[in-house]
């Protein structure tokens, strides 16, 4: 198994960063993953803006030299790990300026007539290991799920992955968040999953 861990988080002295490198440690005593790709959006200084103009069109998005080697790294995946904090109920800008440029016609999906498009990217799957201030049902009783929803129905599922796992930790800031525990978690899942 290719995985690609996507860090979006834009301080190395953090709990996001603790994360990723229990999936790194983890994913390197685990025989089933052959290789591992880390992309650190902040240290890659990513730019999330999208532009389009005279010399850059919206239908090109799949063929921009400038996200080629993004384009690249999602195909050469089998699992696709993203670690990010919720902020304001959802992902950072970052990433989802990240996930507006890569997960474009023609790449990500196909239109065709009928309601949903023809996913692009099938065979593969999601893991999103995401860190909020607040308490872990948050998204879930407050929000309706909507963190969840805009991650695997409106983006996954529409570009044809289907299976996607979700690590929604809360109470991250806190001292009682139960910190090692949590990395301990991830650290096994990664050690341990088999696809």
């Amino acid at each position: 198994m290719n995985l690609l861990v996507i860090y979006t988080y834009p301080n190395h002295q953090s709990l996001n960063y603790e994360f990723l490198q229990k999936v790194i440690k983890g994913s390197k005593e685990n025989p089933a993953i052959k290789e591992l790709q880390i992309l650190d959006l902040y240290e890659e200084n990513f730019n999330p803006l999208l532009v389009f103009n005279e010399q850059k069109k919206r239908r090109d998005m799949h063929i921009d030299p400038g996200t080629e080697k993004y384009r690249h790294q999602i195909k050469w995946a089998d699992k696709i790990v993203f670690i990010y904090p919720i902020w304001w109920g959802r992902p950072p800008a970052m990433l989802m300026g990240y996930i507006d440029q890569l997960f474009a016609s023609n790449f990500a999906y196909k239109d065709k007539k009928g309601l949903f498009p023809e996913g692009l990217l099938k065979g593969r799957s999601v893991v999103c290991i995401s860190t909020m201030k607040g308490p872990a049902h948050y998204p879930l009783l407050w929000l309706h799920n909507a963190h969840k929803i805009l991650m695997k129905r409106a983006l996954f599922n529409f570009v044809g992955i289907k299976k996607v796992k979700f690590f929604e930790f809360g109470n991250m800031e806190s001292p009682k968040g139960n910190h090692g525990r949590k990395l301990e978690k991830i650290y096994k899942y990664f050690k341990y999953i088999a696809d």
